[in-house]
């Protein structure tokens, strides 16, 4: 029973395992900060170029065929 527990003491396996959980858990929250603020960006730039395309199709010139 002693070596058992000596064992158990001895162990660090368990610690390995938490430090990937932390590592796991940190670098989740970084893409899903990423992913909020891209958010934001992409929505920009897709509003951005809607506004250009209709400030340029209604400033064409409109000609009719002869």
């Amino acid at each position: 029973m002693t070596t058992f527990l000596k064992n158990f003491v001895r162990d660090d396996s368990g610690a390995s395992a938490a430090e990937y959980a932390l590592i796991l858990a940190i670098v989740g929250v970084g893409i899903a900060g990423a992913a909020v603020y891209l958010r934001n960006e992409i929505t920009g730039a897709i509003v951005g170029a809607a506004d250009d395309v209709g400030a340029a199709g209604s400033a064409a010139p409109v000609t009719t065929a002869p």
